[in-house]
């Protein structure tokens, strides 16, 4: 509905000021107008920044900057939380994996949106990192784009926080991934993943990254940014279709839709789980890589071992 317009006879208002709704939120269950729905997305980053006490004084934090809503959110989140934080410094960090048709669109979209914020913007790629971009790297072997890129965008976006001198790596993971990531984990009987933490197991060899956005859904970070005209409307990544992540993504929307509250428990049921597991027991000690040097649990780190498998 336009402002000034009449609201239908009957209908909801938001719970705290009495205006038009954008949302119906769940945890508590309530309605809330588009003012309200940005201060409370805002202050709930902020109190899982708080609580987990997620950014210190001095911190440095690189943003994992795809340009894509997740991302969008977090960096606007983070430039307006700065202010009330004791020196803190942020990036932006796109990788460019080398996507026809798909990235050339969302580098603009960071381009765009880094300038508006005024934040340093730093943009590096697969063929910077490795002499080829992805599409190039996947011939023949599409079914494992997910795989190939995950470990290759993770080396990528280390070096250049690295090289920013970031002291964290905050990413755009909403509530729905992390359910997701529960989920994934649990059906490859992954117990090492599903109880890992990658702010506490940094173990003092990698940058720590940061979750602010964990706690709120896809749904209300969506909202948050259309009532703004802030969401980046950019097609999806071709390479999708063939992840697991996709099948699982659309099983937990459905049951989330039968069944408010799933995502949330398989969460809840994690955090249960890392309570009772002895982490250090079934973690490979860390040791360095005999190729190049990094952190690796292995012989040879995910990057060395892609490389060779690529000819590379």
């Amino acid at each position: 509905m336009k402002p000034g317009e009449d609201a239908p006879a009957g209908a909801e208002r938001c719970s705290l000021c009495g205006e038009l709704p954008v949302i119906r939120m769940s945890g508590p269950d309530r309605h809330l107008c588009a003012a309200h729905l940005i201060a409370d997305l805002e202050e709930r980053a902020a109190r899982t920044i708080r609580e987990r006490e997620l950014v210190r004084p001095h911190d440095r934090i690189a943003v994992a900057f795809s340009g894509g809503k997740d991302s969008t959110a977090l960096l606007i989140i983070l430039s307006r939380l700065l202010p009330a934080w004791d020196d803190v410094s942020l990036v932006a960090i796109t990788v460019d994996e080398g996507i026809a048709g798909y990235r050339d669109d969302t580098i603009r979209a960071a381009e765009a949106v880094t300038k508006k914020l005024d934040i340093d913007h730093v943009c590096v790629s697969f063929t910077d990192l490795v002499g080829d971009d992805l599409d190039t790297l996947l011939v023949g072997r599409e079914t494992q784009a997910c795989s190939v890129c995950g470990i290759l965008r993770r080396k990528a976006l280390s070096q250049a926080a690295h090289n920013a001198g970031a002291t964290k790596i905050a990413t755009g993971h909403n509530l729905d991934d992390e359910a997701q990531s529960v989920l994934m984990n649990t059906l490859r009987g992954d117990l090492p993943r599903l109880v890992r933490t990658s702010d506490a197991d940094s173990h003092d060899c990698f940058i720590p990254r940061i979750k602010p956005l964990a706690d709120i859904a896809e749904k209300e970070i969506a909202a948050y940014l259309f009532v703004q005209d802030l969401f980046p409307f950019l097609p999806e990544c071709p390479y999708t279709r063939h992840a697991l992540r996709a099948e699982v993504r659309s099983m937990l929307s459905s049951l989330e839709q039968k069944h408010p509250g799933t995502m949330r428990n398989l969460i809840r049921s994690k955090r249960t789980i890392e309570k009772q597991v002895d982490r250090s027991a079934i973690s490979e000690p860390l040791r360095c890589c005999l190729q190049c040097g990094d952190p690796c649990s292995g012989e040879f780190c995910q990057v060395c071992m892609l490389r060779k498998s690529l000819g590379k």
